[in-house]
């Protein structure tokens, strides 16, 4: 791109921001210019200061989090510091990561038209614009439904289509494939990529999943670390200076594969996303090395721990969730469930924890029937973790929250400290022991969540999207325990979007598809089929792509290796 041919749209300018409640500043000396029409991807670690520098975009910063500013940050040639909060919506549209927190309408219809009331645009008009824009983001059909109602990627959806709504200059994405299944973030992803190409507006994307947003072209990656810019380049770039994994950062499996098979990255190759790669330069040495492993001998099978029989369940008559569900779990086992927004995972696992009745069929612990059981006595066997944080914190303050189900159940105060400690240390959060709640971030929310299950320590633990929020650092520090705790014995089972997590950590996969289970096998042989894939709103990965572009006839061999490789089978 010829940026002398472009005006300026965000200048960032010696720019420095420190909130109120902290001792340090969060941002340090920000120099970062954004031309008209570019597409930014922005990325960092936890608390690096990446999703402030979105606020500062947005006008969250100052007008809702209030700190000090130095510098000059201009947007469109005017000061931010001169502006409203009124001014700068009509500049910087915002789909945050928490969706919850941005519904306005009590229908989605009505949230979508939001911006559109505000403008006093005409109902007919009106009308048609909402219905324009929610077809785009495939709403079309739930104008009517109550946002709330919703998975966690139909409210995405929401959101992104009351920004498209509204014809601003800037279109800034905060997380914006967090809730959503592999295969919709790819939509995702293309509608933003098309909206990008035919409106000519500016883009800035703030994300974790790097190799996700690099299925479409972006212009440049803005690295963030330690509140400053840590690396400002194109993508072919990023990808051969050995950045990202230092900040624990997740490059794509690609280039992670081409580093196993001891190829230097170079720009040249084009390397920063698969579509662009010079195949030619990589194929042999991939090829060489594929051919170099040696398969790996399978764990003797442990005894079931938990079973479903014939499972279905229905909120309402009219739509059945769970639909003839069987399966097996064995104990000790990592276990990933997938499947399409909305197929009824989540729901699995509430009809599994108790908390709903199933219609039909049997849950099994160890060969006994829990039907019947509380929700109290399930839980001494099976801890729960939800999606979104929001709805498990009940106390204000960290320490209290890790502590609340320890002393509900009645253990002695002084045994209660150590779990909690415990707890906090594996989930990164003992720094922030005796802080609120509410100075969290969404991610580390998450995390307290995680925290306040693990002191109880469960026999089978759940987790729904135990990962989502959060950076590769974060990331593997919580797979790992997770993965420790498993090798005591723990049985974990995990609702997840990321393939990356499935395939490294769960041998084995169960696949949901419109309340009906439509694969059971391990994650390498789900992930390498493109049947089960497409059904289940799943993508295969650039593993598996990678091994197809350099002509291995069992492609799954080459995803097998790669992963054995990673466990540490090989190192």
């Amino acid at each position: 791109m010829n940026y002398t041919e472009r005006k300026p749209v965000i200048e960032f300018k010696d720019f420095s921001f420190q909130y109120f409640s902290q001792a340090e500043p969060t941002l340090h000396d920000i120099n970062l210019t954004i031309y008209e029409g570019e597409k930014v991807l922005l990325v960092g670690p936890s608390g690096s200061g990446k999703s402030t520098l979105g606020n500062c975009l947005n006008g969250l910063i100052p007008f809702a989090y209030k700190g000090e500013i130095k510098g000059s940050l201009k947007i469109g040639g005017k000061e931010t510091k001169e502006m409203n909060i009124f001014e700068l919506s009509k500049k910087v549209g915002t789909v945050l990561q928490d969706a919850d927190g941005q519904f306005i309408g009590l229908t989605v219809g009505e949230d979508v038209a939001f911006a559109l009331e505000n403008d006093c645009v005409k109902q007919e008009q009106m009308k048609a614009q909402v219905q324009k824009v929610a077809e785009i983001v495939d709403m079309g059909k739930l104008l009517k439904s109550s946002p709330f109602e919703l998975s966690g990627g139909q409210k995405q959806r929401v959101s992104f289509a009351g920004v498209m709504v509204d014809d601003v200059d800037i279109l800034l994405f905060d997380e914006p494939l967090a809730n959503l299944d592999p295969a919709t973030g790819k939509t995702a992803i293309d509608l933003i990529d098309r909206v990008w190409k035919n409106s000519r507006k500016t883009v800035v994307i703030v994300e974790h999943r790097l190799e996700d947003v690099l299925y479409r072209d972006v212009d440049r990656i803005i690295v963030v670390s330690d509140g400053r810019i840590a690396a400002d380049m194109s993508p072919d770039e990023l990808m051969s200076a050995d950045i990202l994994s230092k900040l624990g950062i997740r490059e794509p499996l690609h280039v992670t594969a081409m580093k196993y098979a001891g190829i230097q990255v170079t720009p040249d190759m084009h390397a920063g996303r698969l579509a662009t790669l010079d195949i030619e330069k990589v194929k042999e040495p991939l090829l060489k090395w594929n051919l170099e492993q040696t398969k790996k001998e399978p764990k003797a099978e442990r005894p079931v721990i938990l079973e479903a029989e014939h499972l279905s369940f229905q909120y309402t008559k009219k739509r059945k969730i769970l639909q003839d569900v069987s399966f097996q779990i064995h104990e000790g086992e990592m276990v990933s469930i997938v499947g399409t927004n909305g197929a009824g995972k989540s729901t699995l696992a509430k009809v599994i924890c108790g908390f709903v009745t199933e219609d039909e069929g049997r849950i099994l612990y160890k060969d006994q029937d829990l039907k019947g059981q509380t929700i109290k006595e399930r839980s001494h066997l099976i801890g729960f973790v939800m999606q979104n944080p929001n709805q498990m914190i009940c106390k204000p303050m960290i320490y209290d929250e890790v502590a609340l189900g320890l002393r509900i159940r009645g253990v002695a105060e002084e045994e209660i400290e150590p779990k909690v400690d415990k707890a906090l240390q594996i989930c990164g959060l003992a720094p922030f022991k005796k802080w609120p709640v509410s100075a969290l971030s969404f991610g580390q929310k998450k995390r307290v969540t995680i925290a306040s299950m693990l002191a109880l320590d469960p026999k089978v633990l759940i987790l729904d999207e135990p990962t989502a929020g959060q950076d590769y650092h974060h990331y593997t520090e919580i797979m790992e325990f997770l993965k420790k705790l498993n090798e005591e014995g723990v049985t974990i089972i995990m609702i997840t979007h990321d393939m990356h997590l499935m395939l490294e950590y769960t041998p084995h996969a169960i696949v949901i598809s419109d309340g009906k289970k439509i694969g059971d096998a391990s994650a390498v042989e789900i992930l390498t089929n493109e049947e089960i894939a497409g059904r289940a709103n799943l993508k295969t990965t650039s593993l598996y792509d990678l091994a197809v572009k350099i002509g291995i006839e069992d492609p799954s061999v080459f995803v097998q290796n790669f992963i054995d490789y990673e466990r540490g089978t090989y190192r």
